[in-house]
């Protein structure tokens, strides 16, 4: 699938504190996703932290609004706290919103997306991985379409974009023209190029990040992770140098 050689794809970059921020925006990120707990997949951030973070760099950054992890079927309650979350974030100054949210029947739910949409008005709303997590990958895309997403992240319902990227490119050629497609996971400077020429999409998305070591005295199982600056400008220069800017 061709792309334009003149076509500048967009990298958008997941993070989790304004050092990850600082890294992957003197990189050459175009846009931020921030996160908490990324080892959980992302979790809301605290209003605090976004802050700190949107006076730090001067490009788009929109937040997760997650209240946990283990699945994307919320309570009246959790939905309700998300909506708040995500209403505290974008008084913050939030460029938009990601999140996601599922019935038992693993379609959308609707009434959530449509609360969330109206808070947003004209920022963006992004429906997350959750897409991943349905059978029928085409229906929830075409909600979305319905309720004027602005863009989806997925995998193609694999664990890897490369790994779902023929239906990615389904995705792209089907309903591409009415939302916008964004590939993720498991993207890495190695595989941006062959991922964006294999699915037809103009923007990638991933952590880009690499293991640090742990303060003394923090004896936590969890691995801790940052944005790697070196990955992410890897990543720019090989899409620039495939995808130019016109």
């Amino acid at each position: 699938m061709a792309l334009s050689s003149d076509r500048r794809i967009l990298l958008e970059v997941c993070i989790a504190s304004v050092q990850d921020a600082l890294a992957a925006a003197s990189a050459g990120a175009d846009r931020l996703e921030l996160n908490v707990a990324l080892e959980l997949d992302g979790l809301t951030p605290t209003v605090g932290l976004f802050e700190e973070v949107k006076q730090a760099v001067t490009i788009p950054v929109l937040a997760m609004v997650r209240c946990k992890s283990g699945g994307f079927c919320y309570s009246s309650s959790e939905r309700r706290t998300m909506l708040r979350d995500a209403e505290s974030l974008l008084a913050a100054g939030a460029d938009g919103i990601v999140s996601g949210a599922l019935c038992k029947n693993g379609m959308l739910e609707e009434n959530y997306w449509s609360s969330l949409k109206h808070l947003c008005g004209g920022r963006e709303l992004v429906f997350h991985r959750a897409v991943d997590a349905t059978a029928d990958q085409d229906a929830l895309i075409r909600q979305l379409v319905d309720f004027g997403t602005t863009r989806v992240l997925t995998s193609g319902g694999c664990g890897t974009a490369w790994e779902g990227r023929e239906r990615i490119a389904q995705h792209q050629k089907n309903l591409g023209n009415q939302i916008e497609i964004l590939c993720g996971s498991g993207v890495s400077p190695d595989n941006a190029v062959p991922l964006v020429r294999a699915t037809g999409c103009g923007q990638v998305h991933g952590s880009f990040s690499k293991q640090r070591q742990k303060p003394l005295g923090d004896a936590g199982s969890q691995p801790l992770r940052e944005t790697s600056k070196h990955l992410v400008a890897v990543t720019r220069l090989a899409l620039d140098t495939a995808y130019r800017d016109g």
